[in-house]
């Protein structure tokens, strides 16, 4: 069976899709390919995010990962946006969800941690799903 790709969308591909990306990797990869994107890039991943994720994980994101554009991935089976409203980019896919998720960046880590146990918890779904 081929695995289903997934894309993980969001605006700037830099905090959100990425750790979703990490995570999807991390617990499914076994079961469906992860991919993030957005409709613009920055420069870098988000410093707090890399570090939430390696010092949970032990997953450095700079060294898998980069910010990229929605055309710069393989066409996904399934689009999971991260929680950008009217913003979030489309991509032409079989099924579409929104995870609704607030975007940490600037937050404490509490808050950051909130959003990795969200993402954690919506990956492991979808394991369970494709198991």
């Amino acid at each position: 069976m081929i695995k289903p790709k997934i894309a993980f969308i969001c605006v700037h591909n830099s905090c959100r899709s990425q750790m979703a990306e990490a995570l999807g990797k991390y617990f499914g990869s076994e079961y469906f390919d992860s991919y993030s994107a957005g409709t613009e890039t920055k420069p870098q991943i988000n410093q707090d995010a890399v570090r939430l994720i390696k010092s949970r994980y032990n997953i450095d994101m700079e060294k898998t990962q980069y910010s990229k554009l929605i055309d710069e991935i393989p066409a996904p089976n399934i689009v999971i946006t991260m929680g950008c409203n009217v913003n979030c980019p489309y991509l032409s896919s079989e099924e579409r969800y929104d995870w609704g998720l607030e975007d940490p960046t600037g937050k404490s880590d509490q808050e950051f941690q909130k959003i990795i146990d969200k993402i954690e918890e919506n990956i492991k779904k979808l394991v369970d799903r494709f198991k």
